[in-house]
């Protein structure tokens, strides 16, 4: 990804460590381009005691600001290095201006050991860092960005930068600080240490025009502004950018200078827009071969760091991808074609004479997927097609969000060989997932898993020695409550925490689409099946089957809201908070809607239509404001059936007020309806929420079910994640026999008694607690389940967690 430098976070390609010259693969492996419709391999996490990456920790490094710095501050972990035994990660923090240190000894619980000031008195951000022995001992090299970039459209601004190198032992100390002669963007290292590679990008100004075109201003919108030849932000703009290389032979870092390699458009020609090379991404080999992405031209060049000598040159093409998702409409529809440059982020060396490069677009492309290259003459010898973004939708974490511009964005890419396996890693920046792939055979990729991450990854870092894998994630948004970290994995027989649950090939050939899980319920006469539902993250409510006899669970059909008509309601219209089958057929489903008015209770066929919708009453749909129903449940059958639902807060006296302003009508009690259809009879009961210190935090309901005629299991929750969630957890209720009807006040609570505290299983996977704990239900096999709403990745990681919590027995005791 690329933000310009006025912004808070700026941007950067990541170190590599891979280069490893493989031996060539058989002359069976000798194949043609392989493109997939479909992901390939196998996962070993669905299967037994396999190697499999396990997430071990999530270090949020606001944690590790200087004194003084508020901890709601931006802080963000962009690119990473290791030290070289491993125990200690230096990563990149552009919004500070630093770079942070970690101890991974433990890599269990990471350890911040402070920051250092790159920019202190110079200025300029940090865009990588790479990690090597000198004289001075370990010592990091940092890549600065010094430049400055008008925001008013006036011009294209300069391009300046240096490499600082800072002491890894404490205190950080400055000990050499080399003029790099423009703006860079990644640094890498070769594997004999002998040479540092620098990418010298010296970006484009999103809001410039190219060289020679003049800018129409508009002073309300300066990126609606006109350029009176191409757009905003076309190439070229000088400087043109190059390649700067160190020579790391002498050990003491005052003695190091920079050499640089320059891109004429001569050299480049064939490439977009030849004569302004933008430099993204460096690797380098075993041979001393310096592979470089230049992401805007859309080309590779390779250059020999001995000689200096650039030995190829070639345009990774353009790539015609079927089975994607193009529109932002809240949908699953996988049925567009992209014909589009590739324009590669990261590159890195996967074998002899092989490239593999993330293919994340910039301006005019992205094919969200990766390719394996010939090194020499740019033939492409396998591609993931639309495999990667289908790995996206079999775990839930498409962000539909970003369907209408380059999806799922592999961004970065690193390669090494851990516990005697080639490893491929590909980072998703939008989707938050690195996909893992075994190179044994680098022209013909194997998938392996999908680890989760938090939002952003960008730094992806093999750390071979430990069997340890890195993870730097840049997004940072103190207000949404998800901060930016640093995630440690490692390689080993456990078994992965990641996925929970997964969904199966559709009968479109496409995994089903799914996300934003908020309510559960038992399939009647069915031990190993649930139901669950989405809201309205997406723009249907979609009614899952999912299988619970294996593990991950398995999404394994889908049902869509229909009107009384038989039509999909596809206008977003229908925000399904709880669901609840029916054993006579059919099932009842809690439609939040936007406003209290909007709130009703569904009756729904078999097939999902509308039978009945049921309103809430108006005196209490008039104090709900947006915080309606979210959950419903039911007991008994025929003219005994009673329908209970949970409003997620308590009533307020003015809800025309802002939020702000609210003032609840009972003090911190919510309500629970009971609905009898046989009469049409609404009555409610309260309930009594947990107070909070915190400020800004409220509690509420997020879900209800039966444990028995006159016994109600209900979530209580904060609305906190990450580190300061504190309240997930399951109370159950006895009701009497008569409630309180109309807007009649609460005078007697209901007493609740706490049955499962669920936050200790959210933390269990180490990764980032997860705030939406919303579906509950006891499956027809008397066992508990719980799982997470994870939002549609709208300020949020995307992960959701699926719980088995245990017998029903033994949870509600009973």
């Amino acid at each position: 990804m690329h933000l310009r430098p006025t912004l808070a976070v700026i941007a950067a390609g990541a170190i590599s460590y891979g280069g490893l010259g493989l031996p060539l693969p058989s002359a069976a492996a000798q194949q043609a381009p392989h493109h997939p419709t479909a992901q390939h391999g196998t996962s070993s996490q669905a299967h037994g005691p396999a190697s499999v990456f396990s997430r071990l920790a999530t270090y949020p490094v606001f944690q590790n600001v200087p004194d003084g710095v508020d901890p709601a501050d931006p802080t963000v972990a962009e690119i990473s290095a290791a030290s070289p035994d491993g125990k200690t990660v230096a990563y990149t923090d552009a919004a500070g201006g630093r770079i942070g240190f970690l101890d991974i000894s433990d890599p269990g619980d990471p350890k911040g050991l402070g920051t250092f000031d790159v920019s202190g008195g110079k200025g300029g951000s940090p865009t990588s860092v790479s990690i090597v022995p000198s004289s001075a001992g370990d010592v990091a090299l940092v890549v600065v960005d010094d430049s400055t970039y008008p925001d008013d459209g006036s011009g294209s601004g300069t391009r300046a930068g240096r490499l600082d190198v800072v002491t890894l032992a404490s205190p950080h100390t400055e000990v050499a600080s080399i003029d790099l002669g423009g703006q860079p963007d990644s640094i890498a290292i070769s594997p004999d240490g002998k040479y540092a590679a620098i990418a010298m990008e010296n970006q484009r100004n999103e809001l410039a025009c190219k060289d020679g075109a003049t800018i129409t201003v508009d002073p309300d919108d300066v990126e609606d502004s006109d350029c009176s030849d191409g757009d905003l932000g076309d190439l070229p703009q000088a400087p043109s950018g190059f390649v700067q290389v160190i020579d790391l032979a002498s050990a003491d870092p005052a003695d190091w200078t920079a050499s640089p390699v320059t891109l004429d458009a001569d050299t480049l020609a064939g490439l977009d827009t030849p004569e302004d090379a933008e430099p993204e991404y460096v690797d380098i080999n075993d041979r001393d071969q310096l592979a470089l992405t230049l992401q805007e031209n859309n080309g590779v060049v390779v250059i020999d760091l001995r000689s200096k000598k650039i030995q190829h040159v070639w345009s990774a093409g353009n790539d015609v991808v079927p089975g994607i998702d193009t529109t932002d409409d809240g949908l699953f529809d996988p049925d567009d074609t992209i014909d589009l440059p590739r324009e590669p982020d990261a590159i890195q060396w996967v074998g002899n004479g092989l490239v593999a490069t993330a293919n994340e677009g910039d301006w005019k492309g992205g094919t969200r997927g990766w390719t394996v290259f010939d090194a020499a003459t740019g033939k492409v010898v396998w591609d993931a097609g639309n495999s990667y973004e289908k790995l996206a939708v079999k775990y839930g974490l498409f962000n539909n969000d970003r369907a209408d511009n380059k999806g799922t964005e592999p961004e970065g890419l690193a390669y090494d060989v851990i516990g005697g396996t080639p490893y491929a890693f590909v980072g998703s920046e939008r989707s938050n997932f690195v996909a893992v792939y075994d190179m044994t055979n680098p022209r013909k990729p194997a998938f392996e898993q999908v680890l989760p991450a938090t939002n952003g990854p960008e730094g992806l870092l093999p750390i071979p020695k430990r069997n340890l894998f890195v993870v730097s994630s840049e997004e940072d948004d103190a207000d949404a409550l998800v901060r930016a970290s640093v995630s440690v994995y490692r390689l080993g027989t456990s078994a992965a925490s990641f996925p929970t649950i997964e969904s199966a090939t559709g009968k479109d050939g496409f995994p089903i689409g799914w996300g934003a899980l908020g309510a559960l319920s038992a399939v009647p006469g069915r031990p190993h099946e649930l139901y669950a539902a989405s809201d309205v993250a997406y723009a249907t409510g979609r009614i899952y089957t999912v299988e619970t006899s294996r593990t991950p669970a398995r999404i394994t059909d889908v049902l869509e809201v229909k009107d009384a008509d038989g039509a999909v309601i596809d206008d977003g219209s229908i925000d399904i908070e709880g669901i609840f089958a029916r054993p006579q057929g059919g099932f009842w489903a809690a439609d939040e809607g936007a406003t209290g008015a909007e709130n009703a209770l569904l009756r729904l066929s078999s097939t999902g239509r509308i039978l009945q919708s049921v309103p809430l009453p108006a005196e209490i749909s008039s104090h709900i404001k947006s915080w309606g129903l979210e959950g419903v449940t039911a007991v008994g059958s025929g003219r005994n059936e009673q329908v209970y639902v949970a409003a997620q807060r308590p009533l307020w006296v003015d809800p025309t007020v802002s939020n702000s302003q609210l003032q609840e009508l009972e003090g911190h009690v919510a309500r629970i309806g009971r609905y009898t259809p046989a009469t049409g009879q609404w009555e409610w009961f309260g309930y009594p929420l947990e107070s909070t210190s915190v400020s800004g935090d409220w509690l509420g309901l997020s879900e209800i079910t039966a444990v028995d005629t006159d016994t109600l299991a209900v979530i209580e929750r904060d609305k906190q994640n990450g580190t300061t969630a504190r309240i997930k957890r399951v109370y159950t209720v006895d009701v009497p026999k008569h409630g309180v009807t109309g807007s009649d006040p609460i005078t007697a609570p209901l007493t609740k008694h706490l049955a499962y505290d669920v936050l200790p299983a959210l933390r269990a996977p180490h990764g980032w607690t997860q705030e939406k704990l919303e579906g509950l239900t006891i499956g027809a096999d008397k066992k508990v389940y719980a799982v997470t709403d994870n939002d549609g990745l709208s300020d949020a990681t995307g992960e959701t967690v699926f719980l088995r919590l245990g017998p029903a027995g033994r949870i509600f005791g009973r």
